[in-house]
């Protein structure tokens, strides 16, 4: 095992064409121009994004299995199990929170929908008529949590519930720990299989391109470059109080833990351009998954907190939706005083936990958020429709990013991080992703 990271260094240098980041950005230019010269055949790349991101949901639920599982059953102590979902769970909720607290500032300094002046009775409510609809039902609490728990042990991976997948896995988990040294061979067979999956992984990105050039070519040709401009100031905050969080708040985290946020990022490119491309901060999670074992994260802390921060720390998400609920109120001149904008806050912890298991995400629990408040009309989510998915691709990339220094941190806070393997992935001194089937586990 040494021996194969000892050769590594010694690999000659691939052409930068054979890399997956500029394979991915080279799709990604052309599906942006393919959308924006010819609109019809660009929607028409659609299912392209689609096949992609489905092949990579269809991975997830197993790897999560696997990884949880192995990581678990072969750590032994069940109380340092139960530490580090604590720990992360606090994590979580302190840094969305942050989250929520600075997109809400950014917005009451910039004031992007002031002086926009829209008469909400003028809108047209059918065109968010589904999405309401939906939310009424998918997003009371009771019903999020009643969610937690599959029908069945299996609907849970045919469905692809990552919260779900998570909760059978501990489940299994700890019954194959309590099992002792009779359940080790079952533990190495599920190691063995987790190795395979890595390996389909593999095979699967290297469709990414495809996949994010569908995606992007779909994206500007159904909505067009010119349906920016109107709402490009929103747009702007959003992406700029992004890159404040990014660079200032997890830039501290990342510090205080030890490590540099620019050379995290840099190791996690190829996996952030696969975000940008198909919109998903699902379609990187199982890469997402195999590099932080490879930067020294020990596979339970893996296993544990980067399937639960797809549901609990999503902080791209609550910038996008404070930036999104602020926006509709000043663009509607619905007045949102301080305690008005503090109960805001308080419902969105609640209801942005839920933005990973319902259909449309985020857009989804604006719409519950504004119709449980009662003062941002409904119907004035017809404003963004047409950009939702532009705001989107910004809060994945952030998700990713939060979720992948969240990992370290609570690796590090507990005592489970190889700090010479971290130190050596960020400065490039790390296995390949490529080596990574036979190697992770090094």
């Amino acid at each position: 095992m040494h021996s194969a990271v000892i050769a590594a260094p010694v690999r000659s240098k691939k052409p930068i064409y054979s890399h997956l980041y500029f394979q991915v950005l080279t799709a990604i230019a052309f599906g942006v121009a393919l959308g924006h010269f010819y609109p019809n055949v660009g929607e028409a790349m659609k299912p392209l994004g689609d096949i992609f991101i489905k092949a990579v949901k269809m991975i997830i639920g197993p790897v999560i299995f696997c990884t949880v599982v192995h990581g678990i059953a072969s750590a032994g102590d069940l109380k340092r199990v139960g530490k580090i979902g604590l720990k992360a769970l606090i994590y979580f909720e302190v840094l969305t929170t942050i989250a929520l607290l600075i997109g809400l500032i950014s917005m009451n300094v910039a004031q992007p929908g002031a002086g926009m002046n829209v008469d909400a009775a003028t809108l047209d409510p059918r065109g968010v008529a589904s999405v309401t609809q939906s939310s009424a039902t998918s997003m009371s609490a009771v019903s999020y949590f009643m969610h937690i728990v599959p029908n069945t042990f299996l609907s849970a991976f045919s469905e692809g519930e990552i919260l779900q997948v998570l909760f059978v896995s501990l489940l299994f988990a700890i019954a194959l720990n309590m099992l002792g040294s009779s359940g080790k061979p079952l533990v190495d067979m599920i190691d063995m299989t987790a190795n395979a999956l890595f390996g389909v992984v593999g095979i699967i990105m290297k469709a990414a391109p495809i996949g994010a050039f569908g995606a992007m070519a779909f994206t500007i040709g159904k909505y067009g470059l010119v349906s920016l401009v109107p709402l490009l100031k929103m747009i702007g905050v959003f992406y700029i109080t992004c890159i404040l969080f990014v660079v200032v708040v997890l830039g501290a985290t990342a510090w205080m833990a030890g490590f540099n946020i620019f050379k995290f990022i840099s190791y996690i490119s190829e996996e952030l351009l696969i975000v940008l491309g198909t919109s998903s901060s699902e379609a990187a999670l199982p890469r997402l998954m195999a590099k932080l074992k490879a930067a020294g994260c020990s596979e339970s802390v893996v296993g544990l907190v980067v399937p639960a921060g797809y549901s609990f720390n999503l902080d791209g998400t609550c910038i996008n939706l404070t930036t999104m609920a602020v926006f509709l109120a000043q663009a509607t001149n619905t007045p949102l005083g301080f305690e008005a904008q503090l109960v805001l806050i308080g419902v969105l912890l609640l209801t942005s936990k839920g933005a990973a298991s319902v259909t449309g995400g985020s857009f989804v629990v604006l719409a519950a958020t504004l119709a449980s408040l009662h003062t941002i009309p409904v119907a004035s989510l017809a404003l963004i429709l047409g950009v939702y998915r532009f705001i989107s691709e910004g809060g994945a990339i952030v998700n990713a990013i939060g979720n992948g220094v969240a990992t370290i941190v609570v690796a590090k806070w507990n005592g489970d991080l190889d700090q010479a393997k971290l130190d050596a992935a960020l400065n490039g001194r790390a296995i390949e992703f490529s080596a990574e089937v036979a190697e992770v586990r090094a």
